[in-house]
């Protein structure tokens, strides 16, 4: 082993870190002094925690905050979210870097659009359903639902042709939601009020994941710039430039911004100019307007295009 190697198996990101103690902090203080002050405080608190510990699983499984992964991910595996297994969000979620096949209705695993023949063949009122989801108000009122519901649905069609690993995810994620209900059972949020904050934590994500990705000739132009992210874009750490994630998905999150201050051109340039100022234009866009689709709208026609995302960096 050379030292050069050696230095990488013993580096840690002191940001990512301690920012993950902090998590537990603040859902500790939910659960317990926010909810003594008062409850819907909790719930808020809590439901923040939760966003941020979302947004930490995501930074774990690309490589965070130590070389090796076994630690990285006892760090966040307690699923306090309750409702995805870290392993299955972990492997979807790579699956879903394959940039050439971003909002594939079949290959992306986080595609929020469908092969146009299914859609013909729906019933109209899982259209309806679908088409207000395509709203940013559907997307947080019901997307944490449906979103749920299908992604549950689909394991269990994995664990019934006997895909390995699925059912070991669930099994360890069953586990880790026991122990996360004692905790809260022992504190002072209600249950129902902890599977409130659960909710609105996974409403909050929706609006990070709600556009982006777009459907797109090429694969470059499919990942999105929010430029101001505000206290989402902490929140979402930093994942507002997403552009700059997905080009260089080993880097830490505290890193973005500048990687992007440097190089804002040359991203827009590869992801073709989609761009939005902040989370606030999106709200005045598309609260109530879909901005997308449910049906692919270039799958039919055949000008999806798969092919490599320009200037990826994996190392």
């Amino acid at each position: 082993m050379t030292a050069q190697s050696k230095s990488r198996d013993l580096r840690v990101e002191w940001p990512t870190l301690g920012l993950i103690l902090v998590c537990y902090l603040a859902w500790a203080l939910g659960i317990t002094l926010a909810s003594r002050a008062s409850l819907p405080l909790g719930v808020l608190v809590t439901a923040l925690a939760l966003v941020l510990h979302s947004s930490l699983q995501h930074e774990v499984l690309h490589g965070h905050p130590f070389a090796n992964r076994r630690a990285n991910e006892a760090l966040v595996f307690l699923p306090l979210g309750l409702v995805y297994p870290y392993g299955r969000f972990r492997d979807t979620h790579l699956a879903h870097h394959r940039d050439e096949r971003l909002t594939d209705p079949y290959d992306d695993p986080e595609s929020n659009f469908c092969d146009p023949a299914v859609w013909a063949r729906m019933p109209d009122a899982l259209r309806l359903l679908l088409h207000f989801n395509n709203t940013l108000l559907g997307r947080m009122l019901v997307g944490p639902a449906i979103g749920a519901a299908s992604f549950v649905w689909g394991d269990l069609r994995l664990i019934r042709l006997g895909v390995p690993g699925v059912l070991r995810d669930w099994l360890l994620h069953l586990a880790g939601v026991a122990l996360v209900v004692g905790m809260v059972n022992a504190a002072v949020l209600p249950g129902g009020a902890y599977l409130l904050a659960c909710y609105l934590a996974m409403s909050v994500l929706k609006i990070r994941t709600y556009l982006e990705h777009r459907a797109h000739e090429r694969a470059r132009g499919r990942t999105v710039v929010v430029e101001r992210g505000g206290i989402l874009g902490f929140l979402f750490l930093w994942n507002n430039l997403h552009a700059v994630h997905h080009a260089r998905p080993n880097r830490p999150w505290y890193e973005l911004p500048k990687l992007w201050r440097d190089n804002r051109a040359d991203y827009l340039r590869r992801n073709e100019h989609y761009i939005y100022e902040s989370y606030g234009q999106i709200f005045r866009r598309h609260f109530l307007r879909a901005k997308d689709p449910v049906p692919h709208p270039l799958w039919a026609a055949g000008r999806f295009v798969s092919e490599p995302a320009e200037g990826r960096d994996r190392a």
